[in-house]
């Protein structure tokens, strides 16, 4: 009996190996190989002298006009972060169907006909009294009027976002910053960071008169692109071992019902291609959750679809998502931006295009390979479902056949054991699963490294998966024996035969399942 249960687990963990591999995509990102060298280290905004001019009023801001040498210069004329005093007012912003509050910044004594800019949240609850403290501060400092606006959510949810309803929105904003006094109509525009940065080329696309944009650690990609992007390159920092990728595009790939995660394959591409206003691209070359190569390299072949050349890009040492080093903003990043405003149009299109730390990016954020079988998260979860339906409902009737005591009612000799052991270690194995990927899932997104949690809860989930398969096994082994033995029935009474089909059965399912997800993956 030691070798047939020897040779049957090994051929349960072969054919469970191939239905995992057969059901759904495996996950081998592109390595990408066009990586652009930066031509300066320098991440400051120069203009050649000639294309550079101080503005007509703003006396602290004053500055001497280039004196027309090749050799290219600071924006002149720019008033550096930190001169003028600033003072704050809350407007009102009326939506399509709501009121939000915003914030706006402006420099004491500045004069008039001044940039303006405008502030479009990431992800999450933005409010002005916590969003964009320092830019909207420290850029008002240097002349330039900010508006940083509640962020809309009675239209913003997690599972149900509208990209272009929300681009309409920002851009009553926009309209309120145009008519604030001393401020230019013509030289106001927005800045978008993270999923802003899907907003904002809505805005410039549909509304020409938007002087320029600003994406700060801009996605680029649509989100469910970037979201299996990040997801690799956390796991990768973390250093999970390398049968936990197979998880990635089965579950951000999946299909979600009705109006669920409608945003999940947004495209700004088009958007991009309409756009032909300036633009300036800023990353930290430690964001690891963005393509931060690759968004500007699609950037520019999109905006050249428009005729557009006008594209900066900046990336910054040391710095997070945000441009930030250590939860602050970094300096340099708020003075160069304050220098790329100010010095429109010639700004847009000066050298160094691309400037700072050098960037890296290993794999390409490509469209996600389609699960075959388990493509929707009705299908999953109907699955599972009935894998666990059909375990307890295995238990409840053999509890009941206990219960009722029925001569000759039950199991033969032998299969209880294996029956119960088998649904007890499978759904073990669900559970643990499901505990290491929530473990991998903190640990990823906190940027550390554990490999007690990481290597160590892998090899247990796949230890318990292996145990499930050696006591199917021996189930398999005892029924064959039972049906050999013509004085000898499987089970005796509907309730026995019930309980042994739902329990077998239930287990079965979960144990294809967790095949799908990899635990019993052997290099196919």
């Amino acid at each position: 009996m030691l070798l047939r249960t020897a040779a049957g687990s090994v051929a349960g963990v072969i054919v469970l190996a191939v239905l995992g591999a057969a059901t759904g995509p495996s996950w081998n990102p592109a390595p990408l190989t066009d990586v652009p060298a930066v031509e300066s280290a320098s991440t400051a905004i120069t203009v050649p002298p000639a294309a550079t001019s101080a503005p007509t009023t703003g006396a602290a801001g004053e500055g001497a006009p280039g004196d027309g040498s090749a050799a290219p210069t600071d924006v002149a004329g720019a008033a550096p972060v930190g001169t003028y005093e600033v003072e704050t007012h809350v407007v009102d912003v009326q939506l399509d169907g709501a009121v939000v509050q915003a914030q706006i910044t402006e420099p004491v004594g500045a004069g008039e006909d001044l940039d303006g800019l405008v502030f479009v949240h990431g992800a999450g609850t933005g409010k002005f009294t916590r969003a964009f403290r320092t830019q909207a501060h420290d850029l008002a400092t240097a002349g330039i009027v900010t508006l940083v606006p509640d962020k809309r959510l009675d239209t913003y949810t997690t599972v149900s976002r509208d990209y272009p309803a929300m681009a309409a929105d920002y851009h009553r904003s926009v309209e309120v910053l145009r008519r604030w006094p001393g401020v230019d109509p013509g030289r106001v525009g927005v800045y978008g960071e993270s999923e802003g940065a899907w907003v904002v080329p809505v805005m410039t696309a549909d509304h020409p008169g938007i002087a320029f944009s600003v994406l700060v650690s801009a996605p680029v990609v649509p989100p469910r692109q970037q979201a299996a992007f990040a997801a690799d390159s956390y796991l990768r920092n973390t250093d999970v071992p390398h049968g936990v990728f197979r998880a990635i595009p089965r579950a951000v790939g999946l299909e979600f019902p009705g109006e669920t995660f409608d945003y999940a394959d947004f495209d700004a591409a088009p958007y991009q291609r309409r756009t032909t206003q300036p633009v300036l691209m800023a990353y930290g070359t430690l964001d690891s959750s963005m393509p931060i190569v690759q968004g500007p390299q699609q950037m520019r072949a999109d905006l050249a679809v428009a005729g557009n050349d006008a594209l900066t890009v900046r990336y910054y040492a040391g710095a997070d998502h945000g441009i930030r080093i250590d939860r602050t903003v970094a300096a340099d990043f708020v003075r160069d931006l304050a220098d790329w405003i100010r010095g429109l149009p010639a700004t847009g299109t000066a050298s160094p295009r691309i400037a700072g730390d050098q960037p890296h990016q290993t794999f390409r954020a490509d469209p996600l390979p389609t699960p075959r079988w388990f493509g929707t998260v009705d299908g999953v979860l109907a699955v599972v479902m009935t894998g666990a339906g059909g375990v307890v409902a295995g238990g409840l009737a053999l509890v009941g056949v206990r219960l009722l005591r029925r001569r000759g009612w039950g199991l033969a000799p032998g299969l209880t054991v294996p029956l119960l052991g088998l649904a007890a270690t499978t759904v073990a194995t669900v559970a643990a699963l499901v505990g290491y990927l929530v473990a991998v899932a903190r640990l990823a997104l906190d940027y550390e490294r554990n490999a007690w949690v990481v290597q160590g809860g892998w090899l247990g989930v796949r230890l318990l998966g292996l145990a499930a398969v050696v006591v199917a096994a021996v189930l398999a082994t005892r029924v064959r024996d039972a049906h050999r033995d013509p004085l000898v029935r499987v089970g005796r009474g509907a309730l026995a035969w019930i309980g042994f089909g739902a329990l077998a059965g239930g287990s079965l399912v979960l144990l294809v399942t967790l095949a799908y997800w990899g635990v019993y993956q052997l290099g196919i």
